[in-house]
């Protein structure tokens, strides 16, 4: 650093004297010029000598502070490793410890386990010798006595069973006239009360529905151009409409109560508001479809609170609501499964059992009437004991639906009392019709058939089972599939039901294209 700054001096310098000989200074000026310099010279080279004994004090201090820090974290780092070793070892002394505790504790186990064996030796042996004394013994007694032991307990028994025979048929015949005296009068008080409390209405048969209209022209504009209206509104429905029948008067007709209703309230909703196109009539059923959903619900929620048979699951709930648009034998379900559960609950007061609990049999026992046969196998019976078991009923209740046609035994007294509820429920003046449930299985089966063929969306059985509409998937479906799809589902209703005339099949498929404008 020395020589390079004395080097620059000396540049310095002669570039100094040299500008001073160009512009012709004199020799002593020169001279005066080279003194100053050489000063200078000297005092930079002093300055640098200065500024590198401060450098290198500096480097020594800040070597020395490094080596400070340097040192002290390796004195925390040894610090930090020691403490993991103390930790180490400790944590070695503990295993060490509790390895010596279980191998002392696998010893004594060891040692117990075979003191046990030892003594089950022990006590076979023990056994083994009492039980030859024991034979022994016998023989000998065999011997005194000239008989076996099993003659002799046969000979002692046929004493017994002929002194206590007579005895025993009198006792036995004694209750048993008794016990049928009592039960008969008391079974005849108890079902004559139970009917005597239980006043019902006698079953009116409706396979249709009237709706009043304010003129003939509204006829025209229910019907609309080319009669597209009246086809959107059955095909969302599932009904038939009778126009032309009676003045002022629209029929709906169907088999399926729940569909008629909705076509009723959906159709007197249309009139009044006067705006009637398939865009409307599919809204409004929705709408209306929504409504008998909550309606049902609250059907279902107001018979339980009728019978206060507590806390019930909310499907079970809402099943029992849809019974009130169940028909069976032309008596509606609902009504025939409260009339079971109020006679099956005084009948179980009566005789001392649980009430809350015989009502709740009988009101769940025809509850798979109110499934959906067509999308699933088995009886009403079967499939209400299966509903009923996956929501977390009792094995009472149960058992009362299994039993209660007669397809299980009833294993509770409660089952009796249902069954007897349910006969005299049926069997009262007035409670059911044949024809009329024979003309709905018919139709439930039709739709069924048709529901079963793949890409129907919807089937509904029209005009009193002469012609079954199917709706098809258009994205599955084609034009030409629609007629073998027609054809196979002929053949199947041909082959399957027994029916008088002919039956239409009539197949749809539909394509619609709709975009919104914003």
């Amino acid at each position: 650093m020395t020589l390079f700054l004395t080097a620059l001096a000396s540049v310095v310098v002669g570039l100094a004297i040299g500008v001073l000989v160009m512009r012709g200074v004199s020799k002593a000026g020169l001279n005066k010029d080279q003194q100053k310099a050489e000063q200078i010279l000297k005092n930079a080279e002093s300055q640098a000598e200065a500024r590198i004994k401060q450098a290198v004090l500096d480097g020594k201090t800040q070597a020395h502070d490094l080596k400070v820090e340097a040192e002290k974290e390796i004195k925390e780092r040894r610090q930090e490793v020691s403490e993991q070793e103390t930790k180490l070892l400790r944590r070695e002394d503990s295993l060490n410890f509790r390895d010596q505790a279980l191998g002392q504790k696998e010893r004594q186990v060891q040692d117990k386990l075979q003191k046990v064996t030892d003594r089950l030796a022990s006590l076979d042996e023990q056994e083994r010798r009492l039980q030859e004394q024991i034979d022994k013994q016998i023989v000998v007694l065999e011997g005194v006595a000239k008989m076996s032991s099993q003659d002799a307990r046969k000979e002692l028994f046929a004493a017994v069973e002929k002194q206590m025979e007579h005895e025993t048929v009198a006792y036995i015949k004694d209750k048993e006239d008794e016990a049928k005296a009592s039960a008969n009068a008391k079974a005849q008080e108890i079902i004559a009360l139970a009917i005597e409390r239980i006043a019902q209405q006698e079953t009116q048969e409706r396979s249709v529905s009237v709706v009043a209209i304010p003129g003939e022209e509204m006829k025209g504009r229910i019907i609309g151009r080319e009669g597209r209206n009246i086809r959107c509104f059955e095909q969302a429905t599932g009904v038939e409409l009778n126009i032309d029948d009676t003045p002022d008067l629209i029929t709906i007709t169907c088999f399926n109560p729940v569909r008629r209703e909705v076509a009723r309230l959906a159709l007197e909703h249309l009139i009044r508001d006067g705006r009637i196109q398939p865009g409307r009539i599919e809204e409004v059923v929705k709408k209306y479809q929504n409504e008998i959903d909550q309606e049902i619900m609250k059907a279902g929620e107001d018979a339980i609170f009728k019978l206060g048979i507590g806390r019930i699951d909310r499907e079970i709930v809402r099943l029992v609501g849809t019974m009130k648009y169940r028909y069976s034998y032309g008596q509606n379900a609902l009504q025939h499964s409260m009339e079971v559960a109020y006679l099956a609950g005084v009948m179980a007061a009566e005789l001392g059992l649980n009430q809350q609990l015989a009502k709740r049999a009988g009101l769940l026992h025809d509850i798979g009437k109110a499934l959906n046969i067509d999308q699933q196998e088995g009886s009403h019976v079967e499939l209400g004991y299966k509903f009923c078991r996956k929501h977390g009923e009792k094995e009472i209740v149960l058992n009362a639906i299994q039993s209660h046609h007669g397809d299980v035994e009833p294993k509770f007294l409660t089952s009796h009392l249902v069954i007897a509820a349910d006969t005299i429920s049926a069997a009262r003046p007035g409670a059911r019709k044949e024809s009329a449930q024979a003309y709905i299985n018919r139709l439930e089966n039709l739709e069924k058939i048709a529901r079963e063929a793949p890409g129907v969306s919807s089937a509904y059985a029209i005009q009193a089972g002469r012609e079954i509409r199917i709706l098809v998937n258009p994205d599955k479906v084609d034009d030409i599939m629609c007629t073998k799809l027609a054809r196979q589902i002929r053949d199947k209703i041909e082959d399957t039901l027994t029916y008088p005339g002919q039956i239409k099949v009539n197949v749809i498929r539909e394509v619609r294209a709709q975009e919104i404008a914003k």
